[in-house]
């Protein structure tokens, strides 16, 4: 184990399952005192117990990413409880009106982008604007390979989405690193978890599908996407700027 976070407080949304859990464990297995933020309290609290079983520190907050009021909120609760936020990941996303481009229903499209773009734009304003009056931060988005490296059809949505969050982050990042504000984005494919599973499907049957589907033959792993978070957003990533880290198998390569 590291402690390249110890002393340092990491705010993580969409922490309640998944990615967004793989990745608060794994901030907090390093030092840092984790906010986990979400809509689901239930599931934000067994985040925290599972950190604080391993010895770690956390807090759960509710949030919704679409509400600007509500992410202010959430940035001063954390500083609140920690004094400090160094780091930021905005993980917070979801996946709607799949089916041809044209056949989507406005809801669902306004939902996504709703989700998916804006909820990052303001959850990164209101964390800058903390970081650049307080020594400076690193901030890390959690965009797709599905949207600037990868289509697929039947999808346009949340590739249109994640396409965006990918040219977002590259222009916050050139907007706020001469205010000591750290930005880059990684990009995952398919990980273990329930997202990838095609309806009625075992993790027995994705993994022989896509054994043959990806170069390396298998989906990554959360723990290794959260690897790639926790190298972004450490000092031995102090010169990366406005990256965009794709973790997807060799999927789009």
């Amino acid at each position: 184990m590291q402690d390249r976070f110890t002393g340092r407080t990491a705010l993580v949304t969409g922490a309640g399952t998944g990615l967004g859990r793989a990745i608060a464990l794994a901030f907090a297995a390093e030092g840092a005192r984790v906010v986990v933020a979400g809509r689901t309290a239930a599931r934000l609290e067994e985040t925290v117990a599972l950190i604080e079983a391993a010895g770690g520190t956390a807090a759960a907050v509710t949030a919704d990413v679409t509400d600007s009021d509500s992410l202010r909120e959430l940035v001063a609760k954390t500083t609140d409880r920690f004094g400090t936020l160094d780091v930021a990941v905005n993980n917070a996303g979801i996946l709607r009106g799949t089916g041809p481009a044209a056949d989507i229903a406005p809801e669902d499209w306004d939902a996504v982008l709703r989700t998916n773009v804006t909820g990052v734009w303001l959850a990164m304003s209101h964390q800058i604007a903390h970081m650049r009056a307080h020594g400076g931060g690193t901030i890390v988005n959690v965009s797709s390979n599905l949207g600037a490296h990868q289509r697929i059809p039947g999808a346009a949505a949340y590739i249109t989405s994640k396409a965006a969050v990918s040219a977002l982050t590259r222009a916050a990042a050139l907007d706020h690193i001469a205010d000591g504000v750290r930005i880059n984005a990684v990009s995952p494919g398919a990980s273990a978890g329930p997202m990838s599973l095609l309806p009625g499907e075992t993790e027995g049957g994705r993994a022989e599908r896509v054994r043959t589907q990806n170069p390396l033959g298998r989906i990554a792993e959360a723990a290794e996407v959260a690897a790639a978070v926790l190298y972004l957003a450490s000092p031995a990533a102090g010169s990366v700027v406005g990256a965009d880290l794709v973790i997807d198998s060799g999927s789009s390569a």
